[in-house]
């Protein structure tokens, strides 16, 4: 089998319905033929999604379409790991559940690493449904980039990239990840220690540091839909807190301390607006924050 595709869900499963038809619909011979095949990893709903799911598969008669009700939601590279772990391809994907897929991309990625071998990681483009591009690959962490982000940077395409070409980045977003079967298990797959948020970076940085290349392929069409199951605060604490895991694991003590000052700097200035401008949001989100320093 040439490609494996993993998605989570997590009581969304009217979207990953919708992501499942789609593929199933541009790739059906390649489903048919085993070529391809979709791992769809339940993260512990606790709603009717499995029912739903597996009702949904039953129904339609897919072929290579398989549903892992997992029993606890250990989060995002967790529930991926899960996945990866029954994968039979030779190439897996990572497929944010809030997509709709529109071409053949995800294979024509596929045939790409096999004429590239010295490819370990591909990115994909995905695009907002009114077409837009969405940055897709990124640079790493450095203290630096740390200080552009907490800046508000990013949103200037300052750190995020949509690469109108193929060509080597630093890392590329979880949303659509290709890497080879054998590199991600030489890699030991996602750190399940990271619950959610920059577990695709940590992934590529260790890819990176083991030698391995990383390169973004713009030629796909996929829609994302970014409904994601968190909020705002969410992201930023956990934000918060694994950049502190990431500098902590990968980084080394002084850049660690340096880190926590430019964090705790942010989120105390953050709180101060939030009380001058009575912003209970700020507030909050920032006091959680400061938790994890």
């Amino acid at each position: 089998m040439l490609v494996s595709i993993v998605t989570l869900n997590f009581r969304k499963s009217e979207l990953t319905i919708a992501c499942m038809v789609s593929l199933y619909k541009v790739c059906k011979k390649e489903f048919e033929n085993n070529t391809i095949e979709l791992i769809i990893v339940d993260n512990a709903s606790g709603d009717d999604s499995v029912n739903v799911l597996q009702q949904e598969i039953k129904e339609k008669h897919y072929k290579n379409i398989i549903l892992i009700p997992n029993k606890t939601n250990s989060g995002f590279g967790a529930g991926c790991n899960v996945g990866a772990a029954k994968a039979k391809g030779s190439h897996i994907v990572f497929l944010n559940n809030d997509t709709v897929v529109k071409d053949k991309g995800i294979l024509d990625m596929a045939l790409y690493m096999e004429k590239h071998p010295q490819i370990a990681i591909l990115g994909g483009q995905l695009r907002n449904f009114d077409g837009t591009l969405q940055p897709c690959a990124g640079k790493f962490y450095t203290l630096g980039n740390v200080i552009l982000l907490l800046a508000g940077m990013q949103r200037y395409g300052l750190l995020d990239k949509s690469p109108e070409k193929i060509e080597e980045v630093d890392w590329v977003k979880g949303g659509l990840l290709m890497i080879r079967k054998d590199v991600f298990e030489k890699l030991h797959g996602f750190d399940e220690k990271i619950f959610m948020y920059t577990e695709d970076m940590e992934l590529c940085y260790r890819a990176h540091l083991a030698g391995y290349k990383i390169y973004f392929y713009p030629r796909v069409t996929i829609l994302h839909a970014e409904h994601g199951s968190s909020n705002r605060t969410f992201a930023i604490v956990n934000i918060y807190k694994n950049l502190l895991y990431f500098y902590k694991k990968h980084r080394s003590k002084t850049e660690y301390t340096i880190l926590r000052f430019l964090l705790r700097s942010k989120a105390m200035t953050a709180i101060g607006i939030g009380k001058l401008s009575h912003n209970a949001y700020l507030v909050n989100t920032y006091q959680q924050a400061i938790g994890e320093i």
